[in-house]
């Protein structure tokens, strides 16, 4: 079986192939813009099962390519607050409305570019003890990243304001946040499966029908990492971040 799709949800969903290669190797939270296209499709929670598998796929990708410019305590920081915002998902997707969500996450991220920014300031300034070496400021991003992950496979925007806040440069920030969403994604797995059902043979099917245009996507994300300088890599994140915290409220 196949779902029966338009010609222009299947120019769509390789789109969405596309986004999600690009993304994991070069641009991170380009992939969130496609998050509403995939529901308007498949529906918002069966979206995130047909989605999970591709993004899987582009994370091995990523972490094949970038698997020795990680820097793991950042990781280590994130994990386990990250676990903690797959329980509370779990808990409370029955009784509130998928918009909701997505205003909060939008919320959260522009309230996280503005400690990203005040945090900048006061590194100019050199006020001691920057606000990301707190420890709450890695569980609420973590916890942020985990939620908003497992409701709408969403938490690069979050990610992405976590590392920038970290000042990493352009490969330790792309391999950093590969490690991170290959773990991340691939716990997601079972749990989708058994407690969503949101998995199925059918949109196997359809994903393992995306892996070329998800490498195309991925080969272009590592040559623009290669060609682009960093000061150029961060004003994009900068933007992505933003435009996808605007997209979330729509």
């Amino acid at each position: 079986m196949m779902y029966d799709l338009s010609p222009w949800q299947w120019v769509a969903v390789g789109c969405a192939g596309l986004c999600i290669g690009f993304s994991k190797t070069g641009m991170s939270g380009v992939a969130t813009v496609i998050v509403p296209v995939m529901a308007l499709i498949f529906g918002a929670k069966e979206s995130t099962g047909v989605i999970l598998p591709m993004l899987c796929f582009g994370d091995v990708l990523a972490v094949i390519w970038y698997r020795r410019n990680a820097d793991w305590k950042h990781i280590v920081r994130l994990l386990p607050w990250a676990l903690a915002g797959f329980a509370a998902a779990l808990a409370v997707d029955r009784f509130v409305p998928g918009r909701f969500f997505k205003i909060l996450i939008a919320i959260c991220i522009i309230g996280g570019l503005a400690v990203m920014f005040w945090n900048d300031l006061r590194a100019v300034k050199g006020t001691a003890k920057p606000v990301p070496s707190a420890w709450w400021f890695a569980a609420v991003f973590g916890i942020l990243g985990g939620f908003s992950t497992m409701i709408g496979n969403a938490a690069g925007p979050i990610m992405s304001v976590f590392l920038l806040s970290m000042r990493l440069p352009k490969k330790s920030f792309v391999g950093t946040g590969a490690w991170f969403y290959l773990l991340v994604n691939f716990l997601k797995l079972p749990i989708q499966h058994f407690a969503w059902r949101n998995i199925t043979p059918v949109g196997l099917v359809l994903d393992a029908m995306m892996i070329p245009v998800i490498v195309i996507g991925a080969v272009l994300g590592i040559l623009l990492v290669k060609t682009i300088s960093e000061k150029h890599y961060r004003i994009l994140i900068y933007a992505l971040t933003i435009l996808s915290a605007v997209l979330l409220f729509i």
